[in-house]
């Protein structure tokens, strides 16, 4: 009999298996234990602490990739690998409380600290109003409301107010749950637009929406403090920043003040400059480490850690490898503890990838990655065609729900 490998995704799948055998379920805390290895990577490891880790770890039904000098003890630093079951990585902890040398006191925080952050699927994201966005494993839609002359996919661009009211309630019809708009074009190479250009196109467009009863959360996509200040107190809920406060020092505390959700991306450089030639040591690890930071910073001023998504910024300031690794990689996201949002909608990655120069092309490459995000439980999609990309969704979601 040829056996078969079951996709256990999550405790549900496994109390599924554990139901069709007709085990004994009070075994299921045993197996959920058991039921996913992890492999986390530490950077520049002194070579002491990596053998110690090979050893605790191997000791406990775990193991550890070093580099191949590190047991000679040749080499002072090394990146390791981590293979782990949750209980193998918990026993190695507790031993590593006794061993506070070779740095392993930072190793043993960033287990803990990734432990109690992966397991996360579900975030309440409390709006100023006090309105509850509920993200969760189950994918959903926030739909682009581009307001400039400029953006990189022509047909998203909308300027006539009528049309944006429009576009916006055909969106909501069509299955999203957030409406984004941007007023400045950030594809690569753009410059960056005067603060009062910036409020004229987008702050008639937050008004004349409210008026007319959409009642959806509205992010605004920008990275002036002043303009999200003006947004917000016009009827937007998020702010949507793509430097993460970088641009702005006084994003941070507008956001806090105004007591709104803010999502942070990722973004090497500047729209004008992010694409020319970017380059990365350790792509994950110094994302995770630009996150960490930001939202450390974010909390110092006053932002709650509960009002805080992440986005990986696909396309600012990475090449086309850089794009695929991420997506490869949406998990090692989870360490951080935040719903993740991924913005990839006919993006030049699928372009490079398919061979489609324009972007109208770009839609079954877009909708390809929106069922990966799905199927990894992404909890936001940032996407130009919401109907088509609600459907892939649906479709996914219903996939990981049956029995």
């Amino acid at each position: 009999m040829l056996p078969y490998a079951t996709n256990i995704r999550c405790e549900k799948d496994l109390l599924n298996i554990l139901e069709k055998v007709k085990a004994d379920k009070r075994s299921f805390p045993y197996f959920n234990a058991k039921k996913e290895t992890f492999a986390l990577s530490f950077r520049n490891v002194d070579y002491r602490a990596a053998n110690a880790l090979k050893q605790e770890l191997l000791s406990r039904g775990g193991d550890v990739i070093v580099h191949k000098d590190v047991i000679q003890g040749t080499i002072e630093k090394s990146n390791v690998v981590l293979l782990g079951t949750k209980s193998a990585l918990e026993k190695l902890t507790q031993k590593l409380e006794a061993m506070p040398y070779w740095g392993l006191n930072e190793i043993k925080e960033g287990i803990e600290k990734f432990l109690k952050n992966a397991p996360q699927k579900e975030w309440n994201l409390t709006l100023s109003n006090g309105e509850i966005i509920k993200l969760n494993s189950n994918t959903k839609i926030m739909g682009i409301l581009n307001i400039t002359p400029d953006s990189f996919y022509s047909t998203s661009r909308v300027t006539d107010l009528e049309q944006c009211v429009k576009r916006a309630f055909d969106m909501k019809e069509k299955g999203a749950v957030i409406l984004d708009i941007g007023a400045e074009s950030s594809r690569p190479g753009s410059d960056p637009v005067s603060e009062e250009t910036e409020k004229e196109r987008l702050l008639p467009v937050i008004q004349r929406l409210r008026k007319e009863g959409f009642n959806l959360p509205i992010s605004v996509d920008t990275t002036k403090a002043e303009m999200a200040k003006a947004a917000l107190g016009e009827g937007a809920n998020i702010i949507n920043d793509i430097s993460a406060g970088m641009l702005d020092p006084e994003m941070f505390r507008v956001v806090a003040q105004e007591k709104a959700p803010i999502i942070l991306m990722h973004m090497k450089g500047t729209p004008k400059t992010m694409q020319i030639n970017p380059k990365y040591d350790d792509l994950l690890g110094e994302i995770l480490d630009f996150f960490s930071e930001r939202i450390n910073a974010a909390n110092c001023a006053g932002v709650d850690a509960e009002k805080i998504v992440i986005d990986p910024g696909l396309g600012f300031g990475k090449t086309k490898e850089h794009n695929l690794i991420i997506l490869k990689n949406l998990k090692a996201f989870s360490a951080l503890g935040r719903p993740v949002l991924i913005g990839h909608s006919r993006k030049s990655t699928i372009g490079a990838v398919l061979e489609k120069d324009d972007p109208k092309d770009r839609l079954q490459g877009t909708l390809a990655i929106t069922a990966l995000c799905a199927w990894e439980d992404v909890p936001l999609v940032r996407v130009h065609d919401v109907s088509e990309n609600y459907d892939v969704v649906r479709m996914i979601n219903a996939i990981k729900e049956v029995k």
